[in-house]
């Protein structure tokens, strides 16, 4: 074997292992351009509420609406918007998702029943089961003890936050559960719940005739509040 040989037996086999590569990846078509586009925006929407940014979430929004105008599928829409509806429901705000309502009549049957379920309405075993696997044992819960454990255990922090806020709407969140959405919002940095589930405990020290307990929610609210984009 000449000094020349290794080199381009090297070439030789990174060449094969390219090709071996791109044949593996091409197995697979690639994802439509509408596709990722709703992905990747529908993503920065989505943190940009959750942090308080309303600009930049407003522009992503519209950004990921017109991805999805493309394919001319009202279902595909009416999935978006229940994305933007689960973040207000996160953020404990009152049920108000006019988009969706727009897109009802050509919504499929999970569509409709996670709009069920984030409005805080009672749900049969059948609709329960087109929910998100994280939703569904909540959607079922039959006593207030049995849906605050079911929140508690959720580990994905925005699933923990739509389901604290399913139970505000059905005033069946405990202390527990609140306590639960405010630590969750903290640890993640969103601003935008965190503030609203203060707000929820400070209504209830208040209710509760804590000024003590007042007083230091209102601090903590003031310390987030800083931290406001312009």
């Amino acid at each position: 074997m000449t000094a020349n040989a290794i080199p381009w037996t090297r070439r030789t086999a990174a060449a094969a292992t390219l090709c071996l590569l791109l044949a593996a990846c091409s197995s697979q078509p690639p994802a439509p351009a509408w596709q990722m586009d709703s992905h990747g925006a529908s993503q920065r929407a989505l943190e940009a509420y959750l942090s308080g940014n309303q600009r930049v979430a407003t522009l992503e929004w519209q950004h990921a609406r017109q991805a999805i105008a493309r394919t001319g599928q009202p279902s595909r829409m009416a999935r978006l918007e229940l994305l933007q509806c689960a973040a207000q429901t996160a953020s404990a705000m009152p049920w108000d998702c006019p988009r969706f309502e727009a897109l009802r009549t050509d919504a499929a049957g999970p569509e409709l029943a996670y709009a069920a379920y984030l409005a805080g309405q009672t749900l049969d075993p059948m609709q329960a089961a087109l929910l998100p696997p994280a939703q569904q044992a909540l959607a079922l819960a039959t006593t207030d003890a049995a849906a605050a454990a079911h929140v508690l255990q959720l580990s994905d922090p925005l699933a923990r936050l739509v389901a604290a806020g399913v139970l505000l709407r059905r005033s069946q969140a405990s202390p527990a559960v609140v306590q639960a959405a405010v630590d969750t919002a903290s640890q993640q940095g969103w601003r935008r719940p965190l503030l609203a589930w203060l707000g929820v405990q400070r209504q209830w020290a208040e209710q509760g005739g804590q000024p003590d307990v007042t007083a230091r929610i209102r601090r903590r609210m003031d310390l987030v509040e800083q931290g406001a984009a312009p």
